[in-house]
């Protein structure tokens, strides 16, 4: 699996390829279905299947002050694009040169002259180009004119609606991590480095590995049913705060979970946490002795809920 810069030449052995286009943040069941359409094409034909892919976000460029909603890293997709099949991804910069461009000058200099596609897939509701102006009728006639062939993969719905990023960011602002990960295909995981906090875990008895969430969309604060994998590949099981520690000043906003039987260091290393249920919202405690006491019945919930995952 390439990562390939979307406003450099292509090598050579990738050009000719079939692109899924679209920003694929979450790659949900619907981002799914536009790359494995791409990707089952590039097989049938010989080609290089590519997914193309937007970062930043155009919501960010255009609302740099904007909540923060990611559902993904980089890094993430890149890896869930290479389980789909993908060979390559193809990164966008998106500053403002790339959104001046107008949806044919798009097409022209990204698409057929940077990248050389033989087709490109597209979901329904996909938009491009300078005001939004490009959609798949656009590709289409493109298509038609430079000689790649355009198809559109429509919505996908999962109990009678569609399958979209906002529908998950609703879900998890809701708590609901089950509906989100059904849609996601997996658990909701955030992604980041260990930094070091003011070590209150570890003179209670659950010391913690504080996490930046970064631009992430933050779910319901509260505590969740966790599992973090290690830059070693390894797995472990815990459960997790998220969010401002009530209990303590001053507020801090952080992701902090706390791995049942480990004990090694963990600072800087980069540690993915998957959020696999919502235990209860966040609460302030009169007294550290009944903040144990509470996060002894989490930790217990949180082992039950995670043997039968």
């Amino acid at each position: 699996m390439q990562r390939l810069d979307g406003g450099a030449s292509i090598p050579a052995e990738l050009a000719g390829g079939i692109v899924a286009l679209g920003n694929f943040d979450g790659f949900h069941l619907g981002h799914q279905a536009v790359v494995g359409r791409a990707v089952a094409r590039a097989r049938a034909e010989g080609r290089p299947a590519l997914v193309a892919t937007f970062d930043p976000h155009p919501v960010r460029h255009f609302r740099p002050d904007a909540a923060p909603f990611r559902l993904t890293t980089l890094d993430q997709r890149e890896r869930l694009f290479a389980a789909a099949g993908a060979d390559a991804m193809v990164v966008f910069a998106f500053d403002q040169a790339l959104a001046a461009l107008t949806a044919e000058q798009f097409i022209a200099e990204r698409l057929v002259a940077g990248l050389g596609i033989a087709g490109v897939v597209t979901g329904e509701d996909f938009t491009f180009g300078r005001a939004k102006s490009g959609d798949a009728a656009v590709l289409a006639a493109a298509g038609a004119a430079h000689g790649f062939a355009a198809e559109v993969v429509g919505p996908v719905a999962l109990d009678g609606e569609p399958v979209s990023s906002s529908r998950i960011r609703e879900m998890l602002s809701a708590g609901d991590m089950h509906g989100a990960a059904r849609l996601l295909t997996r658990p909701y995981t955030i992604a980041g480095r260990v930094q070091h906090g003011d070590k209150v875990g570890r003179t209670i008895g659950y010391p913690t590995a504080n996490v930046d969430m970064g631009k992430y969309l933050r779910p319901a604060y509260g505590i969740y049913a966790a599992r973090g994998r290690l830059a070693d590949g390894r797995m472990l099981d815990g459960a997790a705060n998220l969010g401002v520690r009530p209990t303590f000043d001053p507020p801090k906003e952080l992701l902090e979970p706390h791995f049942f039987d480990f004990s090694g260091d963990l600072y800087g290393q980069c540690v993915e946490v998957e959020l696999v249920e919502y235990l209860r919202p966040e609460a302030k405690f009169g007294t550290l002795e009944a903040l144990q006491a509470q996060m002894a019945a989490d930790c217990e919930r949180a082992q039950a809920v995670l043997r039968e995952s």
